[in-house]
């Protein structure tokens, strides 16, 4: 009993030795992630016995560091990172709550774990790669949140769209800016089918359909040996499947004529305007089905509907028109003179639809009877009807110049002489009034001077309250040729005959209007000496 107590008591003081002294060789607790590691039997996982350098130990449990650091790649790859004590950054025995690892994701400088974020990436939070699904790399961390294991292949993240059937190094093709626009650097030349032509404008999608698996799309092993793999045979097969015979890649209604399929060889060669028409214009069904063209009313319509008709059938269009266009019209003026409009003067030079279509439409039902068959007669109602009967201009006008008037004005009561024969006659017959308009009038003029003329002697050679200008002025100009001063009160002789009439007849020097005064009431010698 005594041996018992005595071994015992020897048990419980070492039992206690090594609870206080584990108590004293730890310096602190440790954090929660290292908490399963807690107890002086554990020590050896983390430290090796006689050195203070644990990296060794760490890297043994935080392979996927490991991993990365013989890869070369990633944060502890980095030049801020590489060589250092894993315990220079990552302390422990600081208690439970202590962070091992002070991170700040907003903050963060990425390029610093080798992968640069560039393009839509750059706009990304960390959690939307960052995520469990994607980490490659077992991580030891048993707790909390892990920014390692992501792979930096596109692949790593993304679908592989192609499904193996393209290059994993997607940025061959596209740009981190966007996914669906392939890049300027993808050289569709160095394919099998190098763009040409209108194939350059076409989107990928319309040559590299999808699969029948979600998100998938052909790029590899597409039919391209003939265009109907891509294109629908308009003809049904009826000139082969050879499409490159007559069409190329440019357009499709653009025709080899030079090289393949031409048209002179059929018995109606492509001339003028009918050289740039699409071949289903004419050939809307089959291209061996025959056309009618004999005659341009076979595709033509009857523009002038009828109005050429003979006995009920229109002449060919081949009499007016050409197919190099339908206008100009090849109607010659030769044709014109046999009709019972011969065209003469200015008509020669008014083109045809300022007859033939003045309001939009053409009209060839115009018999040439009469001028105002065309033209507005302006001085209807005006000029008296003996000299306008039947609407006949041309008895004083021209077809040369409708200003051209050969009206002979003896016929009326006022012989035109002198000047008058020169002057053109709306200057007499038509008045301007004080509203800007301007009226015409041919009766009832009156034939005195002062009608048209003014009087620049204001009212002193009035006798009977008349003008009669003729007793010193002639027709043909103004000066007085007519006047002779022996007629009046003074004849002049003597060193009178030599003098200028300005130098007896002074002008008004204080009237309005000023004008010369030739009625000297005072002829006396003091009157001017």
């Amino acid at each position: 009993m005594n041996l018992f107590l005595k071994y015992g008591y020897l048990i419980f003081c070492l039992f206690f030795l090594v609870k206080s002294s584990d108590a004293q060789l730890s310096p602190g607790d440790l954090s929660k992630s290292h908490a399963h590691l807690e107890g002086l039997r554990n020590c050896t996982k983390c430290h090796v016995l006689g050195e203070k350098e644990t990296t060794s130990k760490c890297l043994a449990c935080h392979t996927e560091i490991q991993q990365l650091l013989n890869q070369n790649r990633g944060y502890h790859s980095s030049p801020e990172a590489k060589g250092k004590k894993c315990a220079e950054c990552h302390g422990e025995h600081h208690g439970r709550e202590f962070e091992i690892t002070r991170f700040d994701p907003i903050n963060f400088d990425h390029n610093r774990t080798g992968y640069i974020l560039e393009g839509r990436h750059s706009q990304l939070h960390c959690a939307d790669c960052h995520k469990s699904e994607l980490i490659e790399t077992k991580v030891s961390q048993k707790e909390g949140y892990s920014y390692l294991g992501l792979g930096i292949e596109c692949l790593s993240c993304h679908d592989d769209y192609h499904q193996g059937a393209q290059s994993t190094d997607c940025l061959t093709c596209h740009n981190q800016t966007t996914f669906k626009l392939a890049t300027d650097d993808f050289d569709h030349a160095q394919t099998r089918f190098p763009l040409t032509g209108r194939h350059q404008s076409v989107n990928c999608d319309g040559c590299h359909t999808g699969g029948d698996v979600k998100n998938f799309q052909l790029f590899t092993n597409t039919q391209l040996s003939q265009c109907t793999s891509c294109h629908e045979d308009v003809h049904n097969n009826e000139y082969g499947s050879n499409c490159r015979q007559c069409h190329t890649v440019y357009s499709f209604t653009r025709i080899r004529t030079n090289t393949a399929f031409n048209h002179d060889n059929t018995n109606f060669p492509l001339t003028g305007a009918h050289v740039n028409v699409g071949c289903r214009q004419c050939h809307p069904g089959s291209y061996n089905s025959p056309v009618a063209h004999q005659n341009c009313s076979d595709c033509h319509s009857d523009f002038h509907e009828n109005q050429f008709s003979r006995g009920g059938i229109s002449p060919d269009c081949s009499e007016c028109h050409t197919v190099e266009g339908f206008s100009p019209s090849i109607y010659t003026i030769e044709q014109h003179s046999l009709t019972n409009f011969p065209l003469e003067g200015a008509h020669l030079a008014t083109p045809c639809l300022v007859c033939h279509r003045p309001d939009g439409n053409w009209d060839f039902s115009k018999e040439g009877s009469g001028c105002v068959e065309c033209h507005q007669n302006i001085h209807e109602n005006i000029l008296p009807h003996r000299f306008i009967q039947g609407n006949n201009c041309e008895r004083c006008h021209s077809v040369s110049s409708w200003s051209e008037v050969s009206f002979n004005h003896n016929l009326t009561n006022y012989e035109l002489q002198g000047k008058h024969a020169q002057v053109n006659c709306s200057e007499c017959h038509f008045l301007k009034q004080e509203d800007g308009s301007v009226v015409q009038k041919f009766t009832g003029l009156s034939q005195s001077c002062e009608n048209c003329h003014t009087d620049m002697h204001f009212g002193q050679f009035i006798v009977n309250n008349e003008n009669d200008c003729l007793r010193c002025h002639t027709y043909n100009n103004w000066l007085p040729e007519k006047f002779d001063h022996n007629n009046t009160r003074f004849k002049l002789d003597g060193e009178h005959l030599g003098l200028e009439c300005n130098e007896c007849h002074k002008r008004t020097e204080y009237l309005l209007p000023n004008y010369t005064i030739y009625k000297i009431e005072d002829i006396s010698c003091a009157s001017c000496h």
